[in-house]
């Protein structure tokens, strides 16, 4: 494996990225599966410890995006994504009714709910704070990360 070099200015912008991420919430907004990938280029697929700092970055942003859609008066939907095993995939969604399509809310079959996390991350969510779903298929497990709080469930 090849030394990942720059990783405090990678880590930098990272964090950059979530304390300034803002969404534009008026009363023409609308969002049609919104989102954004922290570790697009899927660098935490190396290293535990890069992939539980991308996860707290997901949760932060998570949290910063949830506190702007307090005061928004549509209905929404928003989710953290979390796959086990491709780090590059995971996002942090936020969706609404639009005209795209009559699709909202967004509602997902064989969602399992209540599911376990994985050992390697699970101290990172606050089960009081947030509801985890998962999904499985072959080769592949995704957790839906919700708030208990705020928006339409999944």
């Amino acid at each position: 494996m090849k030394k990942f070099r720059g990783k405090k200015r990678y880590f930098r912008n990272v964090w950059e990225e979530v304390n300034t991420c803002d969404l534009i919430l008026d009363h023409d907004s609308w969002f049609y599966f919104w989102h954004t990938h922290l570790d697009f280029s899927g660098v935490g697929e190396n290293s535990l410890k890069i992939r539980r700092e991308h996860i707290k970055a997901h949760i932060a942003l998570y949290n910063r995006l949830l506190k702007q859609l307090e005061a928004f008066k549509k209905p929404y939907q928003t989710w953290i994504c979390i796959h086990e095993h491709d780090p590059g995939l995971d996002a942090v969604y936020v969706h609404t009714p639009n005209p795209n399509d009559n699709y909202f809310p967004h509602k997902m079959e064989k969602l399992e709910a209540n599911c376990k996390l994985p050992h390697t991350f699970k101290d990172l969510v606050d089960l009081h704070q947030f509801d985890v779903s998962c999904y499985q298929s072959e080769g592949e497990e995704v957790f839906y990360i919700q708030s208990k709080e705020q928006g339409i469930r999944l």
